[in-house]
């Protein structure tokens, strides 16, 4: 892994994160199968390789059209070489005691090698320091490294939503208690 340091974000960071690559390259997907029988509802994810590596698009909105974006908690950059290479948004939910982490992107030729996970370790830093015990990571059922990235860390599958993203992509939630 490159030496990198994770601080806060600061106003010359916008215009290098705005323009970081939020898609991601795969050629595996979480495929879900629902049956509804009886008034019973099973739902089963299972790993899905794909005949061809495939580009799958960010789903969030820009979060860097909002001027009062450096004005949130949470907004944590990595930089390495006096460079910004990535960020993590996290921030506290409606839910007791829970940070949400909605985007993260990393640089696409440093990706895979462990800044993502020192990302969302800083954010778990930061969650404590703000009174949060647990945590959760969104992604889309496609984002196969994000889903590898969460399960490493010790993450576990708590949920999903179908149709959650306005592409209508499923989101998956990975959570964990941070000590």
């Amino acid at each position: 892994m490159p030496e990198i340091e994770i601080r806060p974000a600061v106003f010359i960071d916008l215009p290098v994160l705005a323009n970081l690559d939020h898609s991601v390259e795969t050629a595996y997907v979480w495929q879900m199968d629902r049956l509804i029988d009886n008034g019973h509802v099973t739902v089963n994810f299972r790993e899905l390789r794909l005949p061809r590596k495939v580009r799958v698009e960010y789903p969030n909105p820009s979060i860097w059209e909002n001027p009062d974006i450096l004005d949130q908690p949470g907004l944590l950059v990595a930089e390495s070489q006096g460079h910004t290479i990535g960020y993590i948004h996290v921030k506290p939910t409606a839910l007791p005691s829970t940070a949400w982490v909605k985007d993260l992107a990393v640089r696409e030729d440093l990706r895979r090698k462990g800044i993502g996970t020192a990302l969302v370790l800083a954010a778990q830093e930061w969650a404590l320091h703000h009174n949060l015990r647990r945590m959760v990571l969104e992604m889309q059922s496609k984002n196969f490294p994000a889903i590898q990235m969460a399960i490493k860390l010790g993450y576990e599958f708590s949920g999903y939503n179908d149709h959650y993203y306005a592409n209508q992509d499923i989101a998956l939630f990975f959570a964990c208690f941070v000590r």
